[in-house]
């Protein structure tokens, strides 16, 4: 194994590194049976800032021309009585029933997609003196991984800072893939190495850990590396491999997932199915439009080609997760930074908002088929019930059978797992 790979290796079983959820404080227990009893959780990210007037939240039909503000699509009636979406999500439109989509949510970072990509993951500002941990993290943190051999928490998407553990360390971190058919680089076998030199390797890294245990025996460091080299060869195994083979899936099944985000839905559901417990998968790697979500100016002209890739991908994974009986188990979220405004630039785009745009979930054993907020007529102010990130966050942790006022340590120091968030409450039967 190469200095390179070997690195690799080791990082990426290291932030895969945790222990049995039935330990760790803040999991549901008794007393606090009000909580969710979902197992995992799928957050989808619209990198870029996606218009809630443009998908979940249409009102009436604008003209990028005349720079008449309101939406760039027709809107579609849902099975949600008296919910709409735009034109261009008719297949989740049909099961929007499993949905609920959350119109109210707000925050105070506009002007910087880094910062509002923070918050909508940390749930907090940035901050000088403390990194807070991701979304991800913490519930990974508290609840560990769903099966044995596999990481808690997965990034089918690019690494980045704000997806991180802050504060929390290592064993809360991702491991994370951008190529579906095949596993994190870090734990792939390079492809010179045959199995015969690999296990002549593993036999010598045995008896090293072996006498690097009997050296230091009480050495709490050394106790947890040794458990990271043993969970980076079990994950660099063939079993945690055989979960990115959806060539095993039928042909009809893939297909009905669509393209390249599509497939990562797929396997999304396939690491489901394996135990890792929160899974965040990126949208906008391929650029489907050329721009992303961040649809300023001439951006705007083809975000359909992204609306209808999400709407195909999106309604799969939840008819797919229906069928294994994983839906109520499953939290699905569908996130971005902040949304867009009613009016247009005078490239006929978008600018941002974040005084109102809207969250999607899905499944989690939620109280679905309603809509949480609502906005004024074009979209661009509350009117009721505003949900804050932390709320959001509350109710993504209460979901998953985790207290929303659970404290997380930095060190001695004791810091909420959220920043004050209640979780909705009309969520939770």
């Amino acid at each position: 194994m190469t200095s390179h790979h070997r690195r690799d290796f080791l990082k990426t079983a290291a932030v895969a590194a945790s222990t049995s959820m039935l330990t760790r404080p803040g999991f549901a227990s008794e007393s606090h049976s009000s909580l969710g009893k979902a197992e995992h959780c799928i957050y989808v990210w619209l990198g870029g800032g996606a218009g809630h007037t443009d998908t979940f939240d249409p009102k009436r039909l604008g003209d990028p021309k005349e720079r008449k503000p309101g939406s760039y699509y027709p809107a579609i009636d849902t099975a949600i009585p008296g919910v709409q979406v735009c034109e261009h999500m008719p297949k989740c439109a049909a099961i929007y029933d499993r949905f609920v989509p959350v119109r109210s949510v707000h925050h105070d970072v506009v002007d910087e997609h880094a910062a509002a990509t923070n918050r909508m993951h940390t749930g907090r500002l940035t901050s000088g003196t403390i990194v807070y941990p991701s979304i991800g993290s913490g519930i990974s943190h508290v609840r560990g991984p769903a099966g044995d051999g596999v990481p808690a928490y997965v990034v089918i998407g690019y690494p980045n800072v704000t997806r991180g553990p802050g504060f929390l360390g290592a064993a809360a971190n991702y491991v994370y893939l951008t190529d579906t058919k095949k596993g994190p680089a870090g734990l792939s076998r390079p492809s010179d190495i045959a199995d015969r030199r690999w296990d002549r390797r593993e036999k010598l890294l045995d008896t090293l850990r072996a006498e690097y245990r009997r050296r230091h025996p009480d050495d709490s460091l050394v106790a947890d590396y040794d458990q990271t080299v043993g969970e980076a060869l079990r994950l660099g195994g063939p079993e945690f491999a055989k979960v990115f083979d959806l060539d095993g899936e039928s042909a009809d099944l893939r297909n009905s997932y669509g393209g390249e985000f599509g497939q990562r839905c797929l396997l999304s559901r396939r690491l489901i199915q394996s135990g890792v417990r929160f899974i965040e998968v990126s949208h906008n790697l391929n650029f489907v439009n050329g721009t992303g979500w961040d649809v300023h100016r001439e951006g705007i002209l083809n975000q359909h080609e992204l609306i209808r890739e999400l709407d195909t991908a999106l309604s799969a994974l939840v008819l797919d997760l229906e069928r294994h009986q994983l839906l109520d188990k499953t939290l699905i979220v569908v996130g971005t930074e902040f949304g867009r405004p009613p009016g247009f630039d005078a490239g006929g785009g978008r600018g941002h908002q974040s005084e109102a745009f809207s969250v999607l979930m899905a499944g989690g054993g939620l109280q679905t088929g309603q809509a949480i907020g609502t906005t004024d007529e074009l979209a661009k102010n509350i009117v009721d019930r505003p949900v804050s990130v932390p709320d959001l966050h509350a109710t993504m942790y209460a979901a998953l059978g985790i207290d929303p006022e659970h404290e997380l340590y930095d060190g001695d120091r004791p810091v909420p797992i959220t920043d004050g968030g209640k979780a909705i409450a009309e969520l939770f039967g």
